[in-house]
């Protein structure tokens, strides 16, 4: 686990190092911890409370983020490092996000293929009084034996208050080598002060029948904004 925290360190420790060099407009950061760590509406930390650590540099519309969880896997990672670096443009109403962003999960058994790298795209837009997402991420060699694999999925929130906020998202995943399933999710956000944020959650998944990381699940975070 010191190895893992010591890539954590230089993880972060680079990314803050880019923040002097581009001279950057803002520079922020969230730790927090969740009940269990799910990515892809999938839980990825077998069942166990996953602290979480990010830092983001923001110089205009351009960015460049590092995301790091523990995590656990049949393959043996014990974390997942996340760097993206990203454009975030306006234009006809909607707010884009356009980034690609490499994966890492640390602890890997050998001869698993446990880098990769994936192609993401947003368009945001608010209907009224709900804001919408629409998220499609792909990535032509996935982790494992997963080769080409799409994401797709749409969100949609609405304000329950000044401090709250809920929202519901439904995806769907296609892999070749990997699993086929639908995903959704539903919960609400409720920021306590401007940094401590809470988030209480439901994922589920149409496959159970694939093993328990896709069986539905109740989560519940705590992020500190600074």
């Amino acid at each position: 686990m010191t190895f893992q925290l010591r890539r954590l360190s230089f993880a972060l420790v680079s990314t803050a190092a880019l923040a002097g060099g581009a001279q950057a407009q803002s520079i922020g950061v969230d730790v927090g911890v969740a009940s269990q760590y799910v990515g892809k509406g999938l839980g990825k930390s077998g069942g166990d409370i996953a602290p979480f650590a990010k830092i983001e540099v923001e110089h205009n519309a351009l960015y460049a983020n590092v995301f790091v969880s523990s995590a656990s896997g049949a393959q043996g990672f014990d974390s997942e490092i996340i760097t993206m670096a990203g454009w975030r443009p306006q234009a006809a109403g909607f707010a884009f996000d356009l980034g690609v962003m490499n994966r890492e999960l640390p602890g890997t058994r050998a001869g698993v293929d446990s880098n990769y790298w994936e192609y993401q795209a947003d368009a945001s837009r608010k209907l009224g009084p709900v804001a919408t997402r629409l998220r499609v991420n792909y990535s032509p060699d996935g982790f494992a034996a997963t080769k080409e694999a799409w994401w797709v999925e749409l969100q949609g929130a609405v304000s329950a208050g000044p401090r709250t906020k809920a929202s519901a998202a439904i995806a769907d995943r296609s892999a070749d080598g990997g699993a086929d399933y639908r995903a959704w999710n539903a919960g609400v956000k409720h920021k306590l002060t401007d940094a401590l944020a809470l988030d209480l959650r439901w994922y589920d998944t149409d496959s159970h029948e694939l093993g328990d990381n896709y069986d539905g699940r109740l989560v519940a975070a705590a992020t500190y904004s600074f």
